[in-house]
């Protein structure tokens, strides 16, 4: 190979290629074996293919790593991965654990995991690149690092039932849009799910919970305490906060609502209180709201902004004031590409859509769902019975209601005809385990 030694953290996100240079997938993680006396031996990688798919590639199979690829036979199996008793992933599970230096220098946490080539096929575990605690108060130190061999730790036993860190693992997922994250997070071992969940920043953190099943949801939001809780679904679009909201128990979905933004709270509560199978069940109420005095460029400038969600971009509400749902009288919808045909000091009022309906709160999701199919739209505006713009429903909220409860899930053919042995290691890092999950 063209490399013997790599270090995982830097195999995260590489694109694997079979021998013509099509590439097949990309890394997700390193899987290992440990043994009773020798370093962990590597078995092969975690390799997420077209679909969302986690899939076991052999170390077996791999004929080249180095310059950011890795390079196959070309022979992949693609039944979805599912970890087996006894096998460790690096990035996962390694990174982030605390150990303890045999030399007696003290406890380390690991940072990074170098694998080395030992021979035809088989690799190990060679290096630890460990960190130890500051020995400052100050927020800018950073404790010493060193490079240690697996025979030069033991696992810590000092700070059991503390989190395991989840700093290393959350960075080596930075660049994964919110479905890629929620997904590589619904393969993880529960409790670590936990610990990266706990990592994450509030608007990450809802933007992932938006990609989650259900039951996932309420999972994490559950082990968040209540104001770090409030915090996220203040993140989350407001219909994906109502439903997660529902689907917790009555008690602590109103404390929740009462740690919330009252601008939030009062969106979420006016969302509940529609029947979930109804266009009002369905919206959301933050769509682009202007007056009928607004120009293109106006009207360009606001869906340009970062944190709008493209369905939503796709065209604009012009009503009476106010301009808060429930508005004033709804005036009709300007589509982004009928913008883009007129000059930016164009009235948006010259330019509604006279064609379109909005639908009633209380129409069923049944008949949303057929108007957007016949008229080929992204987004239909939703009104009250005084022809107030309530909010709209979109094409994605759609889907969500269509698709059957577990369409995250691909297959349930879990089982691998690759042959992965199992570790006869007295090793006392554990494998956390957890029932598997469908992902997305």
């Amino acid at each position: 190979m063209s490399t013997t030694r790599v270090f995982a953290a830097r195999l995260a996100g590489c694109s694997v290629f079979d021998p013509n240079g099509d590439k097949v997938g990309k890394v997700r993680d390193v899987l290992v074996v440990f043994r009773s006396t020798d370093a962990p031996r590597v078995i092969g990688f975690i390799v997420e293919v077209p679909g969302k798919r986690n899939v076991f590639l052999s170390i077996g199979r791999i004929t080249s790593i180095g310059s950011g690829q890795i390079i196959t036979t070309g022979l992949i199996n693609l039944r979805r991965f599912e970890q087996r008793g006894g096998e460790v992933r690096v990035i996962a599970e390694l990174l982030g654990r605390k150990v303890t230096l045999k030399d007696g220098s003290g406890i380390a946490t690991i940072e990074d995991v170098a694998i080395e080539e030992m021979g035809l096929a088989e690799w190990e575990v060679s290096q630890l690149f460990c960190r130890r605690p500051k020995t400052t108060a100050s927020p800018f130190a950073k404790g010493a690092t060193a490079f240690v061999r697996w025979a030069d730790i033991r696992e810590e036993e000092a700070v059991k039932g503390e989190a395991q860190s989840a700093t290393q693992l959350v960075a080596s997922y930075a660049d994964l849009l919110p479905a890629d994250l929620a997904n590589a997070m619904l393969d993880l071992p529960g409790q670590r799910m936990l610990e990266v969940a706990e990592e994450l920043s509030d608007d990450r953190l809802a933007d992932v919970l938006e990609e989650m099943p259900e039951s996932e949801q309420v999972d994490i939001l559950n082990q968040l305490d209540d104001d770090r809780a409030a915090d996220v679904l203040d993140q989350m679009q407001p219909d994906d906060a109502a439903d997660l909201i529902a689907a917790l128990t009555d008690e602590r979905g109103e404390v929740l609502l009462d740690l919330m933004e009252p601008e939030e709270a009062e969106d979420v509560r006016f969302l509940l209180s529609y029947a979930p199978d109804t266009a009002g069940g369905l919206m959301t109420t933050e769509p682009i709201i202007v007056s009928a005095e607004a120009t293109v460029a106006e009207g360009l400038a606001l869906i340009r902004r970062h944190e709008l969600a493209p369905a939503l971009g796709a065209a604009i509400c012009v009503t009476l004031p106010p301009y808060e749902p429930p508005t004033g009288r709804f005036l009709g919808m300007v589509h982004f590409q009928r913008m883009l045909r007129y000059p930016p000091n164009e009235r948006l009022g010259t330019l509604l859509d006279q064609t379109l309906e909005p639908v009633q709160a209380n129409t069923s999701a049944a008949e949303v769902s057929r108007i957007l199919a016949s008229y080929n739209l992204v987004s239909v505006p939703v009104v009250d019975e005084h022809n107030r713009l309530v909010g709209v429903v979109t094409i994605d909220d759609v889907l969500d209601y269509l698709l059957p409860d577990d369409w995250r899930s691909t297959d349930s053919d879990s089982d691998s005809d690759e042959k992965r042995p199992v570790s006869t290691s007295t090793a006392t890092i554990p494998v956390k385990r957890r029932t598997p999950h469908g992902s997305r």
